[in-house]
């Protein structure tokens, strides 16, 4: 069985990319095409993929005059209606022919890039793409073509009649560190042998063996008109006849089609809407959530206000719209939709969770609890409901009890607190924060401001009633975890609320996480960033890529603010006396992976990961038992696929139902961790464990280089990832404690780095050092946490 591939599924799939953002792709020693314009900065996507080792694809395709362009749009209409799901650039080589050749081409397809080349051999020497998908206008594609996007190795054809089968003029998928000779093939016909990789004819067969009157035979995949007459006939003709569309026909067939549509394709294809009809409702649904992935509530409540006037019967659009409203911060407008999609009881349980939220963003708590009750009643399985209605009955039990210090002897802490089944890290990472600062990290001596919540005037005071104010730490520069129109990043606050805080204003260890082809406006984002830094007595962020992309975005008078300061999760022995090295560590190595946002993380390439993890399970698993430690419920996924897929079972640590000590102890006890997320990194580390970094996400990246240990990351792209991490696993194990001794002698830089910051923040907030002589050890007591500390025993899955 093969599994999904997740770039493939709607909302995941990954972003499109834009000649502003990413390696222009050109051919050596030729000029670009004139006339290009970029892509504005402010919505481009972000290319990190020198970071994360992300695999980059395109099709390209040699036109040697106008004539063959007729051909070509045939190739890119079959493409797009036999694979909808599918959009990866085009790059369209040409001896010189005029950009306006090209026009009726740019209307088929979003990413198309004219460049200019001597011939199509030069599709050898293309920059910026990793796998190359060499191609002709004399093909048509009749199926799926997800395998030769699975390719990934050598230079795969058809093999040809001849004394070694070189391929000919028909399609070839490269593989470019393959080809990187000290001088490439000038032809095909120059690829050495050991590289070629046979490929079943079906992805390449010759329309020329049919003749006028054979069928073209079931399976094949891409049909290969090269030296057939264009006036002959037959089932092959009838075949690419098909493709034989002009703009609206076209248009309209890849709308028709079911299923999942790549959201590059479908936004290109359906807009703009044709003047003399009204779209189909389902239609502006499906773009508005497009947009609304992408960050762009303004353009998702422009398409979906237009749609819903005087209409109270379309209750998902009215959810939709709700939530995108929401997203801008326009809140009384949101509630309003929202409750007209409580009309329907198909809909009902959802809007209400999503009024649940909103209600909860205002601190309107009671109405917040009301509405998930309503969702209950409407569908007592609604876990969305269910999670809402115990998070603002939990708030009103807490929020009966007053505070032991007097608010001017309390720290403020503006970060995500999780709760419930939520991400273990972003349980155990507010706890590190605190640690940080002051020995009581419960409620007495800190008071508590979710990020999320919206900071109004109320909240403004209770905050410049504090001693001083901590944000952090955490990934809170993303643009679309609990999007908001006020600050465009992940805490709820006006510009000019923030300009009005006047305790001392700390940012620490706070993480830029946006992902690697991820897409998002920065204007909002990049002004209040710039009141951010201008108000802040102390910025902080956890690693030095992070600090690089900030500087990015702020006017050079501010950029020397931006420091570095480590995440405290990764100096967790040295804030917690019971984190010292154990007596003896359980034989165990734990995996961990995430699946958010798994297009981006993966591309095409999730397939090829899980295969290379199985191989690499079962090679460790000689050497110790081999555990999977769920962050979040979301993250069993891999457990899920990797029995179906390669019959391996793993028991699961549920680090979701864990108190934080649990959390900590599990990792400190374990050999070795294997982890995706980032706190699957950081928190072992800090508990003394050696760890190695399956690279999704630049910030893994990241934390590596600031230890100068790269070494210890491996990208889920890479080729040959099952032997590597097999290899760097035993390495660990077999000479265990001088990994440990490693671990500690990096983190003692982290340490060292932190009590330097931590030294210019006494002078902020007055508080004394809890950590006394530095070089005597940690000395402060055992962190406590408000929240009581239950431990749910480990559960096996099966």
């Amino acid at each position: 069985m093969t599994h999904p591939d997740p770039s493939t599924t709607p909302g995941t799939a990954p972003a499109a990319r834009t000649e502003s953002t990413n390696a222009p792709a050109t051919v050596a020693a030729s000029a670009p095409a004139a006339g290009a314009a970029p892509t504005p900065v402010t919505t481009s996507a972000d290319d990190r993929r020198a970071v994360t080792g992300k695999r980059r694809i395109a099709f390209a395709v040699y036109v040697a005059d106008a004539g063959q362009l007729v051909g070509f749009q045939a190739f890119l209409r079959s493409l797009a209606l036999t694979n909808p799901a599918l959009c990866e650039d085009v790059v369209v080589l040409h001896p010189g022919l005029p950009d306006a050749s090209f026009d009726a081409a740019h209307r088929l397809h979003p990413r198309l890039i004219p460049r200019t080349a001597g011939g199509r051999d030069d599709v050898f020497r293309l920059d910026g793409y990793d796998t190359v998908i060499a191609l002709t206008p004399a093909l048509v594609v009749l199926g799926r073509i997800d395998a030769l996007l699975r390719l990934r190795t050598g230079v795969a054809a058809v093999p040809r009649p001849g004394p070694n089968g070189a391929p000919g003029d028909g399609l070839l998928v490269i593989q470019c560190q393959d080809l990187d000779h000290p001088v490439p093939p000038a032809a095909a016909q120059d690829i050495p042998e050991s590289d070629l990789v046979p490929l079943d004819c079906r992805y390449d067969f010759r329309a020329l063996r049919l003749g006028d009157d054979l069928a073209v035979p079931e399976g094949v995949v891409v049909l290969n008109f090269a030296g057939v007459q264009t006036t002959c006939s037959g089932p092959a003709h009838a075949a690419r006849a098909r493709y034989d569309l002009d703009d609206e026909a076209f248009r309209a067939a890849y709308l028709a089609l079911p299923g999942a549509k790549h959201p590059d394709l479908l936004l290109h294809l359906a807009l703009p809407f044709p003047d003399r009809s009204r779209p189909p409702i389902d239609l502006v649904r499906q773009l508005a959530e497009i947009h609304r992935g992408r960050g762009h509530h303004d353009r998702a409540v422009a398409l979906l206000g237009e749609a819903v006037a005087g209409r109270p019967d379309l209750p998902r659009c009215h959810e939709t719209l709700g939530v995108c409203l929401m997203a801008l911060s326009r809140y009384e407008e949101a509630e309003t939709h929202l409750l007209l999609a409580t009309a329907s009881p198909d809909f009902a349980p959802r809007a209400f969770g999503q009024l649940a939220r909103l209600a909860w963003l205002l601190g309107r708590t009671e109405d917040a609890r009301g509405y998930a009750l309503a969702g209950l009643e409407a569908d007592p399985t609604d876990a969305n409901c269910r999670a809402w209605y115990a998070r603002t009955s939990a708030m009103g039990i807490t929020g009966r009890s007053s505070a032991a210090a007097p608010p001017g002897e309390q720290l403020a802490h503006v970060a995500l607190f999780a709760d419930g089944e939520e991400n273990a890290g972003d349980k155990v990472l507010p706890e590190a924060v605190r640690s940080c600062f002051t020995a009581d990290t419960g409620p007495d001596r800190w008071h508590q401001q979710h990020a999320h919540l919206l900071v109004d005037e109320a909240a403004l005071e209770r905050l410049n009633a504090r001693r001083a104010v901590v944000v952090g730490g955490g990934g809170l520069f993303l643009p679309d975890t609990a999007p908001n129109g006020n600050s465009g990043w992940q805490w709820n606050i006006p510009d000019g609320v923030l300009d009005r805080i006047t305790a001392p204003l700390a940012v620490f260890a706070v993480g830029y996480n946006v992902f690697d082809g991820q897409r998002y406006r920065r204007e909002r984002f990049a002004a209040s960033l710039r009141v951010l830094v201008e108000r802040s007595a102390f910025f902080g962020l956890r690693n030095h890529g992070s600090v690089a992309r900030v500087r990015e975005l702020l006017p050079e008078s501010l950029r020397e603010k931006v420091r570095y300061q480590p995440c405290p999760t990764t100096v967790a022995r040295h804030l917690d006396p019971r984190l010292a090295e154990p007596a003896a560590r359980e034989d165990t190595v734990l995996v961990n992976c995430a699946y958010d946002r798994a297009g981006l993380r993966f591309g095409h390439d999730y397939g090829h990961f899980l295969a290379e993890m199985a191989a690499a399970i079962r090679a460790v698993s000689a050497s110790a038992e081999v555990r999977y430690a769920a962050h979040m419920p979301a993250d069993e996924r891999f457990v899920d696929d990797l029995r179906r897929e390669h019959g391996l079972t793993l028991p699961v640590e549920p680090l979701y139902l864990l108190s934080n000590n649990a959390i900590r102890d599990l990792y400190r006890r374990t050999r070795l961790v294997i982890g995706m997320r980032g706190h699957a990194g950081m928190i072992p580390f800090g508990c003394g464990t050696p760890v190695i970094s399956l690279v999704s996400h630049p910030k893994l990246a990241y934390f590596l280089a600031d230890i100068d240990r790269p070494d210890w990351g491996v990208s889920v792209h890479e080729r040959a990832l099952g032997d590597r991490l097999a290899e760097r696993a035993r390495a660990v194990l077999d000479d265990h404690t001088a990994a440990v001794a490693d671990v500690h002698d990096r983190q003692r830089l982290l340490w060292s780095a932190t009590r330097d910051n931590l030294a210019r923040l006494r002078e902020l907030t007055g508080l004394p050092d809890p950590f006394g002589d530095p070089d005597a050890g940690p000395v402060v007591p055992s962190p406590r946490s408000a929240a009581e500390d239950h431990v749910t025993r480990p559960r096996d899955r099966a």
